[in-house]
């Protein structure tokens, strides 16, 4: 299976139907970690293991 196109936090927030800053703003607080990080900061996001750790956080507050 061909690994998944890594999306910018943009992208992440369309995909998901949220914010731009409230991506940011669960980055910032450690809740979503993207699949790499550019030497400039850029958050680059697997969308589907994004999806995942939204799932187990949600698990996690049942």
């Amino acid at each position: 299976m061909a690994p998944e196109r890594l999306v910018t936090t943009s992208e992440l927030a369309r995909a998901l139907s949220l914010s731009n800053r409230t991506i940011q703003r669960y980055r910032s607080l450690g809740v979503l970690v993207p699949e790499l990080e550019s030497p400039g900061g850029h958050a680059r996001w697997d969308v589907e293991k994004v999806k995942q750790q939204l799932r187990e956080l949600r698990r996690k507050d049942d």
